[in-house]
């Protein structure tokens, strides 16, 4: 009997990050996903101290459109200035690590 020769898929074994790097879309796709955490991360201090949109944007000294486009966890464009000022806002800081 002949073998027959099965075409092998290069993603097979691979993991998804190395899936999205050949497709070129891990930086996109996780710059996504760390807004998400940090949109809900607010979203979940401003419950947990029951302020508002308006009460978030007056203590921020900005607009509420602005604190809607924070929030907006798929609009991943969000400075570092503003993070923190929404951060301080809240009673809290920010942490960021590079990691390997």
């Amino acid at each position: 009997m002949a073998k027959k020769k099965v075409a092998k898929n290069k993603f097979v074994g691979s993991g998804f990050d190395d899936f999205l790097r050949e497709d070129a879309q891990l930086e996109e796709t996780t710059a996504v996903a760390m807004k998400r955490v940090i949109a809900w991360k607010i979203s979940q201090a401003m419950k947990e101290q029951k302020i508002t949109k308006k009460g978030l944007a007056e203590r921020m000294h900005t607009s509420r459109s602005q604190v809607d486009r924070i929030l907006d966890e798929n609009d991943p464009a969000l400075t570092l200035e503003t993070l923190s000022k929404a951060a301080s806002a809240l009673g809290r800081r920010v942490r960021v690590e590079l990691t390997t």
